[in-house]
Parts: C-alpha cells; sequence; structure tokens
C-alpha cells in the first residue's frame, strides 16, 4: 500500500495546482483523476475549449464588419470541423502541459475514480493508497433541470454545445448567465437564430444590474434574442424539431418556442458522488457543497476540500488559490483567499468583468458609496478599433476605498486586473486617478471612472 503526504481526488485548476504546489513545499504527493485526461471540466469541457470556440466565431464574424474599414472580403467560407479541430489540439496539448508539470514537479499521477473507504484512505480500482491528508477536487458538472433530459443530441448540455458538428438553425439557450451567453453568442456568430430563455426579469445575475443592461444591449446589438421573466416547463420531440413549452413568471400564461436544438445551461452543482463521504461522515449542505472551515477543512479530520465543491464562486481561478492557500497552510504558512477580490469574466464581445460589490449589494446593505463611470464612447482607443460599446464602473466609500468595479467592453477582463490589485494593495480611487496610463489605450476608461468618483472626470 503506497503512503502519501497528499492525496489530491481530481486533476482540475484547483486539484492539479495544489497538487504541483503542495510538491514544491516538499510533500509527496498523488493526484488521482478517472477522466483520462488532466484539467478537469474547465480544461476538457469549459473554460478553455469555449474560449477557443470564441476566438475563432469571433474572427469568422468580424469578416461582415471589415467594411468600415474600407476591406472587402469576398469568398470566405466557414469550416467547422477545422474550426473544431483548432479547439481539441488546443485542448490536447494543455493537457499534456499538465501531465509534463506533475512530471517536473514530482507529482505521481493515479489513473482512475477515488473513493476514501476511511480516513488516511484512498482506493482507486483495486489498489489503495494511504495519506496524511486527502484533499477533494473533485469540481462540478452541468446542473440538470427537472423534467427535462439531457441527451447531447437535442437537448443540450455545455458539453454537447462545444462539440457540435453543424450550426444549428436555431438554438435555444435556457439560462442567461455566463455559460449560456458565451456558448449562444458563439453559435450566433456561426450561423445560428439564437434565443436566451431567462427565468429572472435580467440577464447575468448576481452581476451589477447597471452593467448587465450594457452587456444586453450590445449583445442584442449582435444578434442575440432575449425573453426574459420566462420559465421551461417541457421540450417536446416531433418530426420537425423540438417545441418548448414556457411559463411567463407571475402571469399565468404559456408560450411556445420552436427550436432546433436546445442548451442547459442553468448553472452548475458539485461531484461529490462516488466518494464514499456519507458514511464517513463529511458534512454537506441543503445544496449539494462540502462544508469547510477557513483552512479547507472538512468535519472529518484529515480530509479538505477545494473549488466547486465548496461554497464559494465556481471559478477555475477560485479554486486555484483554494488550493494554494490549503497545501500552504498544511505546510505550516500562511495560506488566505480574499474571495472579494476575486474577479469574474464573461467572454462574450463585448467582455463584462466584475470584482467586490455591486451597486444593488451596497443599496442592499445601507453602505454609503460614491460612484464613478466612464463610458468607452469617449476612448479614444476604442473610437480607432471600433469597439465602443459599454463602460467602467467604480465604486468606493466616500472616502475613496474601491468597493467593487465593473467593466462591460473590450478587453474588459484584462482591464479588471489593474482595479484588482487596487482592492487587493487597498489603493485608492485617487491612486488609480493619479496613475498615469498609456495613451491612447483602453485602460485611459479605468483611470477617467475612477476621476469620475471624485468629480474630475476629463473626457467624460
Amino acid at each position: 500500500m503506497s503512503a502519501y503526504d497528499l492525496i489530491v481526488i481530481g486533476a482540475g485548476p484547483g486539484g492539479y495546482v495544489a497538487a504541483i504546489r503542495a510538491a514544491q513545499l516538499g510533500m509527496k504527493v498523488a493526484c488521482v483523476e478517472g477522466r483520462g485526461a488532466l484539467g478537469g471540466t474547465c480544461l476538457n469541457v469549459g473554460c478553455i475549449p469555449s474560449k477557443a470556440l470564441l476566438t475563432s466565431s469571433a474572427k469568422y464574424a468580424e469578416l461582415s464588419h471589415l467594411s468600415a474599414h474600407g476591406i472587402a472580403v469576398e469568398g470566405a467560407s466557414l469550416d467547422l470541423g477545422a474550426l473544431m479541430a483548432r479547439k481539441d489540439k488546443i485542448v490536447g496539448d494543455l493537457t499534456k502541459g499538465i501531465a509534463f508539470l506533475f512530471k517536473k514537479n514530482g507529482v505521481d499521477h493515479i489513473e482512475g475514480w477515488a473513493s476514501i473507504p476511511a480516513p488516511g484512505q484512498v482506493k482507486v480500482g483495486d489498489d489503495s493508497y494511504t495519506a496524511k491528508n486527502i484533499l477533494i477536487a473533485t469540481g462540478s458538472e452541468p446542473a440538470a433541470l427537472p423534467g427535462v433530459e439531457i441527451d447531447e443530441v437535442d437537448v443540450l448540455s455545455s458539453t454537447g454545445a462545444l462539440a457540435l458538428d453543424a450550426a444549428p438553425e436555431h438554438l435555444v439557450v435556457i439560462g442567461a448567465g455566463v455559460i449560456g451567453l458565451e456558448l449562444g453568442q458563439v453559435w450566433s456568430r456561426l450561423g445560428s437564430k439564437v434565443t436566451v430563455v431567462e427565468y429572472l426579469d435580467r440577464i447575468l445575475p448576481g452581476i451589477d444590474g447597471e452593467i448587465a443592461k450594457l452587456s444586453q444591449r450590445a449583445l442584442s446589438k449582435r444578434g442575440l434574442k432575449f425573453q426574459l421573466g420566462r420559465a421551461l416547463k417541457t421540450v417536446e420531440k416531433g418530426e420537425n424539431g423540438l417545441t418548448l413549452t414556457l411559463d411567463r413568471v407571475g402571469k399565468d400564461k404559456e408560450e411556445q418556442l420552436e427550436a432546433d436544438k436546445v442548451l442547459v445551461a442553468i448553472g452548475r452543482r458539485p461531484v461529490t458522488r462516488g466518494l464514499g463521504l456519507e458514511d464517513l461522515g463529511v458534512s454537506i449542505n441543503p445544496r449539494g457543497f462540502i462544508e469547510v472551515d477557513e483552512r479547507f477543512s472538512t468535519s472529518v479530520p484529515g480530509i479538505f476540500a477545494i473549488g466547486d465543491c465548496v461554497p464559494g464562486p465556481m471559478l477555475a481561478h477560485k479554486a486555484e488559490e483554494d488550493g494554494v492557500a490549503c497545501v500552504e497552510m498544511l505546510a505550516g504558512q500562511h495560506g488566505h483567499v480574499d474571495y472579494n477580490t476575486v474577479p469574474g469574466v464573461v467572454y462574450t464581445d463585448p467582455e463584462v468583468a466584475s470584482v467586490g460589490q455591486t451597486e444593488e449589494a451596497l443599496k442592499e446593505a445601507g453602505t454609503d458609496y460614491i460612484t464613478g463611470k466612464f463610458a468607452f464612447m469617449a476612448n479614444s482607443r476604442a473610437r480607432s478599433t471600433g469597439e465602443t460599446d459599454g463602460a467602467v464602473k467604480v465604486l468606493a466609500t466616500p472616502g475613496g476605498k474601491i468597493l467593487g468595479a465593473h467593466i462591460c467592453g473590450a478587453h474588459g477582463g484584462d482591464l479588471i486586473a489593474e482595479l484588482v490589485l487596487a482592492m487587493t494593495k487597498g489603493a485608492t480611487v485617487e491612486d488609480v486617478a493619479r496613475t498615469c496610463h498609456a495613451h491612447p489605450a483602453m485602460g485611459e476608461a479605468v483611470k477617467e471612472a475612477c476621476l469620475d468618483a471624485l468629480g474630475r472626470a476629463i473626457h467624460a
């Protein structure tokens, strides 16, 4: 029976990063993964393949807008097979990269599905291993909708939507969150009519409401159709496609919608089945998340959990930070994750990026705050590239401490980093406003939003 200092169950972003960091700290480490490929959901059927498709589809869609630049493109065609092959190659190369990192850092890769028969023991197939500590990093999977069967042929999860062999004539997306909007825009760019159905009366739940409205307006301009305040009741298959029955929320009224494919993107749920957690007595909350303390300890000594299977933002980079903090504390070091400064990004066009508190949350809490905004329409770099949709919004205390920042605009996922760093290091809106930014650059909009919060905007 092999013995380890730490066995990590799951080789997604949180799991493989935790394993490598633990090995760097001198631990004997193994990482167990049954998927057949390293990288978890993020790398195999999530973040990476979706961004590959977003990038490829954006380049194809851009061809129709080049006439404004005085460029005519004739005879352009789409090879969906080649597009998908590029996506698959990127995924394959990156999974091989993790295997290389394991070898470089001395992490043992154990292939198979793990269970925990007792504290300090891990079973994989017929083999058993012992460990001083066990770290659960099993991630999440698409959430199901009651009464709607996902067959990955007509009714798809995000996994199926990443592997279609043809653009549907009409794709209906259930859920106006990150996954639904990103994949909806991919297929809209590749020729599908896309209708997004959302139970709430807004898109992007959890994002600052004003920024979400800017995103919806921009996405509508780019071809997405929205039906808000509607709940999906049933999906019926017929000879000519699918018929969806929708409930108008609060209006006691039914509607029907015809589609070729349906993508169910209503969120994700933690994956913990098969581990034997119930028999061990590991506490799990009513939503299926493993309960942990500030050290990522479960209710059973020696068993820890991180990432999507514990409460908190279900984000790959959050899982990585969890993993590093957990193993550093196991090694006697200081580890900490400030979840208020974990950014989130929606990689649509335009991108939506957010960190910290929303204006709605500040109002609900009765917090006194100031607001600064700057529209990209007034940014010279945005005007020169034609990427003028959206704005930067900064929320701060009257004394200038940044409470939240939200961006709808091109490269928003990169621009938010400056504000995340400012929040992490305690820089104020005054500090950011007095930081010299390159000109012309999209980042000037961040500076101008901070100036606006202080009542000193120059170009607004």
